[in-house]
């Protein structure tokens, strides 16, 4: 069972709380301030999602962890699927989301939705094609936000997680340390409303389960063919399955 983090960890809220309000107040800065911390290397990382998705040809989609949209809008712009959801637990980024789709064609088949993933609001078997972008470890219960992935996917459906992972080898193990623990919070400190919110988002990430240990848990969910690839010396990893 993977270490519980939380952002603020003197309240009495739970996670799955805490983690809307951090985002409701950061959402504001959320996609610049991102494209700095990652140096925007996250982008080409989402990409190798857009293509992974595409290989399975959905006319459904949906993006858990949408956050203000990103991943959704760019489903839109390279996959002619009739129907994609983005889901999140903010309602802030969500509205940034939302102005993204606002008055334009791709809003008849783009629709953001404010929800749990934990229980998603949606029939078994709804989609094609699911994906959570840098949200997974999020999740108050990670076991029951994969078996709420599960039952939603159809059958033969692709899965496909894109989440930040430790490095392994020298020099890159230290290197990531280093940035991520002594950088990456300085940076949310001067640039976020919300001080501790990049200190959460370095350890939360520090602690959960990646590579082998995260498909060890799709599997026991009931995930088959899980696949797990480490992108750029091992910071990211993007996962695969199906059902």
């Amino acid at each position: 069972m993977e270490e519980k983090v939380t952002p603020y960890k003197d309240s009495d809220r739970d996670k799955k709380e805490q983690v809307e309000q951090m985002f409701d107040t950061i959402s504001g800065n959320y996609d610049g301030l991102n494209r700095v911390i990652s140096l925007g290397i996250d982008q080409k990382w989402r990409k190798k999602v857009v293509t992974l998705v595409a290989e399975v040809n959905p006319d459904s989609i949906l993006d858990i962890a949408t956050g203000t949209g990103d991943l959704a809008l760019q489903f839109a712009a390279k996959i002619p699927a009739s129907t994609i959801v983005g889901l999140d637990l903010s309602e802030g980024m969500l509205s940034v989301a939302r102005k993204k789709v606002e008055g334009k064609p791709i809003s008849e088949k783009v629709r953001f939705v404010k929800g749990d993933s934990e229980h998603l609001p949606f029939e078994d078997n709804s989609f094609d094609a699911i994906t959570v972008s840098f949200g997974i470890r999020n999740f108050e219960t990670l076991e029951k936000g994969l078996a709420e992935i599960v039952r939603v996917l159809k059958p033969n459906g692709r899965f496909v997680i894109l989440e930040t992972s430790v490095p392994t080898k020298f020099p890159f193990k230290q290197g990531y340390y280093f940035y991520s623990k002594g950088i990456l919070p300085i940076i949310g400190r001067l640039f976020s409303k919300d001080k501790v919110a990049y200190k959460y988002l370095s350890e939360s990430a520090a602690v959960f389960p990646h590579g082998e240990k995260l498909n060890n848990i799709l599997r026991k969910i009931g995930f088959i063919e899980v696949k797990n690839k480490p992108q750029t010396f091992g910071v990211a990893t993007i996962y695969t399955a199906s059902k």
